[in-house]
């Protein structure tokens, strides 16, 4: 294998992936005649094995690939834990809403409160609170999209602002090309990639050590420093009360909001019936499963062949494990990005970054244009199909341009705490919201604005007083020391008020018969317009 073998290996496959996926998005858009098809992918367009691919291609993010692997390597069990509430997540939230949220016409959450409560009003609030979860995750995706690309080519640093546009273009192809089918057709390519890559990193990884997880495990705690107590939790928080109390509000976080993000919710409505639902499980489960067992090889394999203190040097967040491992597998001359194993790797990564950001912009934009646009939950009959996947289309345009704007201006500063934002947001706001429209009877549009427009404002107060802002090696602002409050996660505080706040503007009515409240209860459960 000669030097370059990598890094040509890595161009080819980089521009095979494009040209395939930008080659489905062109098949997808020929069908893409009405909002049906841009916004939902039509109601037949994906079956249970499609449709469920296509949820855990939306579910799979380069923070499950980068942060996650990092958070295995640096802090032991807690990052087993992230993993694996990853995956619970997602089995919950499939379990729970995969049925409830299929709807025939509805492609935002905006338009879903608006058909189930029958009130128009909610879905400005419900536009502002999408987009709060969506932009910082949107920011995250495409810096490190522009990062994988530099590293693949070999760039500069100075070359990340072109590489970001470049990773942006590409985005906005994707999502404006090929609306909802194509951008799936992606996520189910880019599924088949990441699994891949990951199960040649992880075999490699374990071949090292006998194919035992037990002896890898063993040689992962002995280069931690941490002793034994990197086999259990509380290693990244720390022993003290304040990081007992951070571990639990960040599972919680990661737990809720994780199974109420805006792009993940928004493939469950064309879900075509209950059976379809129920069987698309196990296909978008099993992928995700997979890939965190992947994720936790590659973090324990990094920390015994790299070592604790070497990966917290290069990044203090454990980013840059799972390229790193891939150097100390596959040692080359002229350094990581002259290997094979890097190539494939690092391709996993940008397809990943790539159709994660495809999604999320097709979701922001269809928020903006739908809930903060003002328009009806069937726009389609209010105007012509053409100038709803106009307007559509130029959304895309403009959050894309604002998303390469501001992320190449950010960079990687305030990478996790963004990261935290977003999805502090989903579990304080969205699955309050979610799950009393659902499940809680004369529930109405006050609890939603009560909700949204009261516990945004905590989470962002709490987080900028917090140590993900100023006082850590990996906040914000890490040399500067201003926190009050003491977690770095404030979901503990904001999840419970997002639930309180949504009782509090629950109207009050007169006293109802157990036959009265048992059905509304069954009114609430069959939904006002399910699929035919």
């Amino acid at each position: 294998m000669t030097g370059g073998d990598g890094q040509s290996f890595a161009v080819v496959v980089f521009l095979g992936f494009v040209a395939v996926s930008l080659l489905l998005c062109g098949l997808a858009a020929a069908d893409l005649d009405d909002p049906e098809h841009f916004y939902a992918g039509g109601g037949a367009a994906f079956g249970p094995v499609g449709g469920g691919l296509a949820i855990a291609g939306d579910y799979i993010s380069a923070a499950t690939l980068l942060s996650t692997t990092g958070a295995v390597a640096l802090d032991g069990a807690d990052g087993m834990l992230f993993a694996g509430a990853t995956v619970l997540s997602l089995f919950l939230v499939m379990r729970i809403l995969g049925e409830p949220l299929r709807r025939a016409g509805v492609f935002t959450l905006g338009d879903f409160l608006a058909d189930r409560l029958d009130d128009p009003s909610v879905r400005r609030a419900l536009g502002v609170a999408s987009l709060f979860v969506l932009t910082p995750l949107l920011l995250v995706q495409l810096t490190t999209a522009g990062r994988i690309l530099a590293a693949m080519f070999g760039l500069p640093d100075g070359a990340l602002t072109a590489c970001t546009i470049a990773g942006g273009a590409l985005m906005i192809a994707y999502a404006a090309i090929g609306g909802m089918r194509g951008v799936g057709y992606v996520q189910i390519l880019k599924v088949g990639v990441v699994l891949i890559a990951l199960a040649l990193l992880a075999g490699i990884v374990l071949a090292r050590y006998g194919w035992s997880p037990l002896a890898l495990f063993d040689a992962a705690r002995d280069r931690s420093g941490a002793g034994t107590a990197y086999g259990r939790p509380g290693l990244h928080f720390g022993p003290s009360l304040a990081g007992r109390l951070d571990l639990i509000s960040f599972q919680a976080t990661l737990l809720i909001g994780a199974a109420c993000l805006p792009h993940l919710t928004m493939r469950l409505h064309p879900l075509r019936d209950a059976l379809t639902a129920r069987r698309a499980v196990g296909w978008a489960v099993g992928p995700v499963a997979v890939v965190c067992a992947g994720v936790v090889v590659a973090g324990l394999g990094a920390c015994a062949l790299i070592g604790r203190d070497a990966i917290r040097a290069a990044d203090p967040g454990g980013a840059t494990a799972l390229l790193m491992v891939t150097g100390a597998l596959d040692p080359v001359a002229g350094g990581a990005r002259h290997s094979m194993l890097f190539a494939v790797v690092a391709c996993a990564v940008f397809a990943t970054t790539l159709a994660a950001v495809a999604g999320i912009t097709l979701a922001a934009a269809s928020s903006l244009a739908r809930d903060l646009g003002g328009r009806s939950a069937h726009g389609a009959k209010d105007s012509s199909a053409a100038g709803e996947i106009r307007r559509a289309r130029l959304g895309i345009v403009a959050v894309g341009v604002v998303a390469v704007v501001l992320s190449a201006a950010l960079a990687d500063r305030g990478r996790l705490t963004l990261i935290s934002l977003s999805f502090t947001v989903a579990a304080s706001v969205l699955a309050p919201v979610l799950l009393y429209v659902l499940f809680l009877p004369r529930w109405s549009a006050t609890g939603v604005r009560w909700t949204v427009y009261g516990t945004i404002p905590l989470v962002v107060l709490l987080l900028a007083g917090s140590p993900a802002v100023t006082g850590s090696p990996i906040a914000v602002f890490p040399d500067h020391d201003l926190h009050w409050f003491p977690l770095q996660t404030p979901g503990l505080i904001t999840i419970p008020v997002g639930f309180l706040l949504g009782l509090m503007g629950r109207p009050r009515s007169r006293a109802t018969s157990p036959q009265q409240v048992w059905q509304e209860r069954v009114t609430v459960g069959r939904g006002r317009s399910e699929w035919p």
